[in-house]
């Protein structure tokens, strides 16, 4: 079989590499308008959860990249000057230009021949491939070509955001609220690396309006955020690197293959910043299509396959992305309670977890919450 690969991020790297691995037969193009060395963002951040779902799979690729990630145990807040902890959220993170070098060489070596600095400007440039995996971001050229087969929708979340780097490091995933005379502004940051962190920062949209970021260059937006969370930064700056204000895309499609395309990652659907999911979505979306295209040697019943096996957990997920999503929205309303009832609300905003399962992951906190609502003092 002849695969071309669209899109040279994560999803469509591992894919590659992972059906050339075994499948050693076939010829695997992977095609990536970028150069080689490029990339925008910083960190990427996948939980113990994510990462053990992989292991299981493939433990040789965890156990590679794992000692190349920064790792802890809790989620720190801090509201009006306080924080909190809460415990026994495991997450590592790695840096998103890391991650891809090292699953190029993974694809490299497979014998995945990559065509850096190539793009597709048409569908009819693949003739000839029997299989075209559309792995090819928000933008994807083969689900815009055809959006009415693949079911495609599109909506924006109200909020503004804008992602940094800094090189001040964070001991946790930690996200800081602040409060100024012209609206909120939230940071999510954690370190990626032993010299640098990611560090988010998100505002609602008249809040965005009443600081003129419409007006603003880059440069300048990134002052007014150094200044707001100055505090937090501690004299470290932030570091741009394509760092323009967006509002979240929430791409998702009914239909996850037309003829002898198919997609996956944020080609195909979009998850919430707030629960880190989208490279671990994109991942976990190239070893169910190989499960699902080995399963059966018919190419058009096994992307239904995928699609069936892939669907229902993929929905579940991005159904909390989106809850998720609209406490951010409302982050300053939740400004107005107490640390402890906001960290409670914050920690449960998704639906997923309830007091039961909150006990027994985070017993610190739910120690510390359930004393000071019941007016004693934590242990």
């Amino acid at each position: 079989m002849r695969i071309a690969v669209i899109g040279g991020g994560p999803g469509g790297l591992y894919f590659a590499y992972l059906w050339k691995k075994r499948h050693p037969e076939d010829q695997v193009d992977l095609f990536e308008q970028n150069p080689a060395d490029a990339t925008w963002g910083f960190g990427v951040v996948f939980s113990d959860q994510a990462l053990e779902f992989l292991r299981a799979d493939d433990p040789e690729t965890v156990d590679a990249i794992a000692p190349h990630m920064e790792s802890w145990e809790n989620i720190t807040l801090n509201l009006h000057g306080d924080s909190v902890a809460i415990d026994g959220v495991g997450f590592s993170s790695i840096g998103r230009l890391e991650l891809l070098q090292f699953l190029q060489h993974r694809a490299l070596d497979a014998g995945v021949t990559p065509r850096f600095d190539t793009q597709i400007h048409a569908i009819d440039q693949l003739n000839g491939h029997d299989l075209i995996v559309a792995a090819d971001g928000l933008n994807s050229l083969v689900r815009r070509a055809y959006e009415g087969d693949f079911g495609t929708s599109l909506s924006y979340s109200s909020n503004k955001f804008v992602w940094y780097g800094t090189s001040k490091r964070f001991d946790t995933l930690s996200q800081t609220f602040v409060k100024t005379d012209r609206g909120a502004f939230n940071a999510h940051h954690y370190r990626y690396s032993p010299t640098m962190s990611t560090f988010l920062v998100e505002c609602d949209h008249a809040t965005w309006q009443a600081y003129g970021f419409a007006y603003k260059d880059a440069e300048q937006s990134k002052g007014v955020c150094e200044e707001v969370f100055a505090d937090t930064l501690g004299g470290h700056c932030l570091v741009s690197n394509k760092s323009v204000w967006r509002n979240f895309p929430w791409v998702w499609n009914e239909h996850w293959s037309f003829k002898n395309m198919v997609l996956l990652g944020d080609a195909l659907h979009s998850a919430h910043f707030s629960i880190g999911s989208g490279t671990r979505l994109a991942i976990e979306d190239a070893i169910a299509l190989v499960k699902a295209l080995e399963s059966d040697a018919h190419l058009s019943t096994a992307l239904h396959r995928y699609q069936a096996a892939r669907k229902p957990v993929v929905q579940k997920l991005v159904n909390a992305a989106r809850t998720s999503a609209f406490w951010y929205e409302n982050f300053a309303q939740h400004m107005q309670l107490d640390l402890m009832d906001f960290a409670y609300s914050y920690i449960t905003r998704s639906g997923r977890i309830d007091d039961p399962r909150l006990r027994a992951m985070s017993p610190a906190f739910m120690t510390r919450y359930e004393a000071e609502k019941n007016g004693g003092d934590a242990a």
